[in-house]
């Protein structure tokens, strides 16, 4: 089985990358596929996260607020239900109160996007201000710019697939804090409310089987699509093992909200507390119509999952 180093010593980037001023988050790369381009852009109003996705005139990427758009966060807490986790969660794009506004409240510290490779490095603000509660609990951070680094590198075509985006996110936790639990969030997708319809990937078959509007999670790589399968998305991340629960995908459909949400997730506890510095996590976006993200998840699964 390919084996994946989840702490590393030293970030993606590097800590001596710095700028005197916050640089602009806008950029673009793209790569073809299926007689189109797959286009990939940020925004500085998100802090670098990626605010939009499309192939072939599609956008699959629902990008309102400072919550939805194809980025990661993680979660802190010391006990109580996973929910709670809102009250200490460092997130890429930005926090609650910047809602639709044109600024984030999370700081970019670097970007570079070259062809079909993009790179950031952000620091993450927390989703909640001093103060404000939310549905899943109260704000326990005391300041809104949280000292937690988030660096990723996405690249599109990976493992041998053109319609495949590799994004490797690495979250680094500061030295100064303790925490007993943490959730990482290595990569969510907010798709517009058109991708409506939910599969789980069959290992043992290589069939899509229907799921429910959620939310909910299990162990199966998902894909979201339209209802005439024109268009999809899919997800799958390797195994990593002891001490991480997961991966575990989500999804949701917000019909109110008119927004549909898949995630992927690792968990870590420790009574001793979980250890700081970088923890790197790799995630495949498989798009392209339904049958086609099929197929390569069907493939990123076996490569997956044989031996070097």
């Amino acid at each position: 089985m390919i084996k994946n180093i989840y702490v590393v010593s030293a970030g993606i980037l590097g800590l001596a990358s710095a700028f005197a001023g916050e640089p602009s988050g806008d950029a673009q790369i793209s790569a073809p596929f299926g007689g189109s381009e797959i286009v990939i852009k940020t925004t500085t109003r998100l802090a670098g996260a990626i605010d939009s996705l499309t192939w072939r005139g599609k956008e699959l990427i629902d990008s309102h607020d400072h919550g939805r758009q194809l980025q990661s966060a993680s979660a802190f807490y010391a006990g109580g239900p996973d929910g709670q986790s809102e009250g200490f969660n460092p997130t890429e794009a930005g926090s609650s109160a910047d809602h639709i506004g044109p600024t984030s409240t999370s700081k970019l510290l670097y970007i570079e996007a070259k062809d079909n490779v993009l790179k950031t490095r952000t620091q993450m603000a927390f989703w909640l201000q001093p103060g404000q509660k939310s549905a899943f609990g109260a704000a326990r951070n005391t300041k809104a710019l949280s000292d937690h680094i988030l660096e990723k590198t996405v690249t599109i075509g990976a493992m041998g697939m053109p319609n495949v985006i590799k994004y490797e996110s690495t979250f680094i936790i500061p030295d100064h804090e303790f925490h007993n639990r943490a959730r990482f969030e290595t990569v969510t997708g907010y798709m517009p409310a058109g991708f409506s319809v939910f599969h789980r990937l069959d290992r043992a078959t290589g069939e899509l089987k229907l799921l429910p509007d959620g939310p909910n999670e299990q162990l199966d790589p998902i894909v979201v699509s339209t209802p005439d399968g024109k268009h999809a998305m899919g997800i799958i991340t390797p195994v990593l093992g002891a001490p991480f629960d997961g991966p575990k995908y989500g999804w949701n459909h917000y019909v109110p909200a008119k927004v549909c949400k898949w995630n992927s997730v690792y968990r870590i506890e420790s009574k001793d507390g979980i250890k700081t510095g970088p923890y790197r996590y790799l995630s495949y976006i498989p798009i392209g119509t339904r049958e086609m993200v099929r197929t390569a998840l069907v493939d990123l699964d076996k490569q997956l999952n044989s031996e070097k």
